[in-house]
């Protein structure tokens, strides 16, 4: 038993759930999000509830039972209330700004990185140093801010870099004389 795929899903007031043809779709103040539904596994829609089976007891739909559970309460929560996600901008000289639908980062190089915002993302900066991201699809946004914390990964001596808020870098001791 997959204690994560057997909780069902809340579905709140404004949010449909849809099965059809394959296809999981939710739609929601914020957007819509849709998904193709595996074969190993089934979604049950009830009254402001869905629940995730499996279609047979193989290994393989007990594997996808709980992230297909993961995936659909994430794509319920998207499209309610959405989510964000917070990176810091730590270092002398290091600064981020917005220019239409670009974010230019100042990170020690000798020119700036510029990175196309995608459309579903909104992105602003706060301080030149603060920089917020906001979407209804998780794996959207998880992904795009992964992108700009390489571009400047925390360095483990002064800790300069790009990170998420609350990331704590382990920090090495200098040398010793």
């Amino acid at each position: 038993m997959s204690r994560i795929g057997s909780s069902p899903i809340t579905v709140p007031d404004g949010v449909t759930l849809l099965v059809q043809d394959g296809m999981i779709s939710a739609k929601g103040k914020n957007g819509e999000l849709q998904m193709a539904l595996p074969g190993h596994v089934s979604l049950e829609i009830g009254e402001g509830q869905a629940i995730v089976k499996p279609a047979d007891d193989t290994q393989k739909s007990r594997a996808l039972w709980g992230t297909v559970r993961a995936v659909v309460n994430n794509m319920v929560t998207g499209v309610s209330t959405g989510f964000t996600k917070n990176l810091t901008i730590h270092g002398v000289g290091y600064r981020a700004q917005m220019q239409g639908n670009k974010l230019v980062l100042a990170l020690g190089y000798s020119h700036p990185v510029e990175m196309e915002v995608p459309k579903e993302i909104s992105a602003s900066v706060e301080n030149n140093t603060f920089i917020k991201l906001s979407s209804h699809d998780k794996e959207i946004l998880g992904q795009f801010a992964s992108e700009i914390r390489s571009k400047r990964p925390p360095e483990p001596y002064k800790g300069k870099g790009v990170r998420y808020e609350n990331e704590q870098i382990l920090r090495k001791e200098g040398k010793k004389k």
